[in-house]
């Protein structure tokens, strides 16, 4: 029996609040340090440390999320682009999840090392490299997000996994 590579509701809901609060609170805090904070010269501003906690709280949610999805739609994705599934077209969603997961992986090493162990000298240039993972990821979720096709409005792709069988 085949069933759809779905994630759950719950799962799509809040990956994309966390991602979007994700994304807009590190774009806001940028935007304040370099503009008008002291990334510009000027003292912080008074709002980058309420920014840096929302942006904390949005990627504890969005790696809860990646913790679920890696237990079932990663490998069922996985298996979607066995060579006889690869005409569909799962063999991009293939290439943009796994690509999803390593800039995941990475932006939440850096993350990791520029609150716990980025010294002075290393910090604006891991910063920087923080910034473009994350907005990488935007684009790569974008592109790895299903289609809503014409006439269908559920947004999920129409493929297809086989379900595996025990072995006796």
């Amino acid at each position: 029996m085949a069933s759809l590579n779905r994630i759950a509701r719950w799962q799509g809901r809040l990956l994309n609040a966390s991602a979007w609060l994700l994304a807009a609170s590190g774009i806001a805090w940028l935007g304040l340090h370099y503009l008008a904070g002291a990334g510009a010269g000027e003292l912080p501003h008074p709002l980058e440390p309420w920014l840096m906690r929302l942006h904390g709280a949005a990627a504890f949610a969005v790696l809860f999320v990646a913790g679920a999805l890696a237990a079932g739609h990663v490998p069922n994705g996985w298996r979607l682009t066995s060579p006889r599934m690869r005409r569909t077209g799962s063999a991009r969603q293939r290439r943009t999840g796994v690509a999803l997961v390593g800039l995941g992986a990475a932006a939440a090493l850096t993350g990791y090392l520029l609150y716990y162990f980025a010294p002075e000298t290393v910090r604006p240039a891991l910063g920087w490299l923080h910034a473009a993972l994350g907005l990488a990821m935007v684009l790569m979720l974008a592109a790895h997000a299903p289609r809503v096709e014409a006439g269908v409005g559920s947004g999920i792709a129409p493929q297809r996994v086989e379900a595996r069988r025990p072995r006796p």
